[in-house]
């Protein structure tokens, strides 16, 4: 099992570790629930050097980001970061991930630690007659999010770039910590704010020690990844293996806002059929209104116990107190205000379909 360069730094806090993607990672330091209101409420950071992380450089980037790409690389100028998908030939996702524009010849894509080397095969392959420059430095980068509405205030106090001008899904590359070329990035998957720091690995722990004695009068916290998913799943946000994979539909996941038709991309064609003609389900959010807690696979039926679809994600949420689900039902099923059932433990229990996302500030 790998493990990053943070690793021993998670055992002396006492961190519970658990085998995630192929590594040792943190799942929770206190708590699930404390940690979330944490990052909700102040300020917390996440070690999610896990990530991959590659290069692509030269004349042909662009081709070949936009051959690989839903989204439209073209939009991005220096400094700004964009969310996309990687489609497959066969209609699903191979993966979802942030690309980075540095210069119209250089670009860094970020993408789910599980799906590394898939990614990496996948992007080599589409490259054939490309010919983009590549490289994956997934094993030489680290990755922080520092998360939380007091994220600004408490890391400007490590380096001379403006942090409040950064807007979101925009970078800077500049000093952090005392160390040069760290980039340092308005993103982040909790919806409370924040950043994600990159920089080699040699520069993890003195870094690390750095932000949380810059956060310290701001009740800094590190945040497992439990709580990573609860916040991300508050917001509504698709986690790759759960509500995303190589066999379900984009458009079916409302990710169609990231699907850019103005250009030719991977399946794109029969793509865009699927979102003329609608598709045959739809990725949807749902409140239970009795007790119980929604969990990945648990069926979802109508009210004549006919099933209708699956749950693909699910909690207790810690900011709202309610348990909340995403599930894909049959179109057209999905309206919001529609009554739907889980079954748990052989129990009907009711649900209702609301808008996203869960947690509203």
């Amino acid at each position: 099992m790998k493990t990053t360069a943070l690793n021993h730094i998670h055992k002396a806090l006492g961190a519970k570790m658990v085998p995630y993607a192929g590594f040792e990672m943190p799942v929770q330091y206190e708590g699930v629930n404390i940690e979330h209101q944490n990052v909700r409420e102040h300020l917390g950071v996440f070690d999610v050097s896990h990530m991959g992380e590659f290069i692509v450089s030269g004349p042909n980037a662009v081709a070949l980001l936009q051959k690989i790409s839903s989204n439209d690389v073209s939009t991005l100028t220096d400094g700004k970061a964009q969310y996309a998908y990687m489609p497959n030939d066969k209609g699903g996702v191979v993966d979802d991930l942030i690309i980075y524009r540095f210069t119209a010849e250089k670009y860094l894509l970020v993408v789910n630690a599980s799906n590394i080397e898939k990614d990496w095969a996948w992007i080599e392959k589409q490259n054939k007659g490309i010919d983009a420059e590549l490289r994956n430095v997934s094993d030489d980068y680290s990755l922080l999010a520092i998360q939380g509405p007091k994220a600004v205030e408490a890391m400007q106090q490590l380096t001379d770039v403006n942090l409040s001008e950064i807007k979101f899904y925009h970078f800077v590359v500049g000093t952090f910590a005392g160390i040069d070329n760290v980039i340092i990035s308005a993103t982040g998957y909790t919806g409370s704010g924040g950043f994600e720091i990159y920089f080699k690995n040699d520069n993890a722990e003195s870094i690390w020690n750095k932000v949380f004695e810059a956060g310290k009068d701001f009740n800094i916290k590190p945040i497992g990844l439990a709580a990573r998913d609860t916040l991300r799943l508050e917001m509504g946000f698709c986690l790759y293996g759960n509500d995303i994979d190589e066999t379900t539909s984009p458009i079916e996941a409302g990710l169609s806002w990231i699907t850019k038709f103005t250009k030719d991309f991977v399946n794109a064609e029969n793509l865009k059929k699927e979102k003329e003609e609608g598709p045959k389900r739809r990725l949807i959010a749902f409140e239970l209104t009795e007790r119980g807690i929604p969990r990945k696979d648990y069926l979802i039926t109508d009210e004549n116990d006919n099933e209708i679809g699956i749950v693909t994600s699910g909690t207790m949420s810690p900011s709202t107190g309610k348990a909340i689900g995403l599930g894909y039902v049959n179109t057209p099923l999905h309206k919001q205000g529609s009554k739907i059932f889980i079954k748990i433990r052989k129990k009907n229990i009711p649900a209702t379909i609301v808008k996203l996302p869960f947690y509203k500030k």
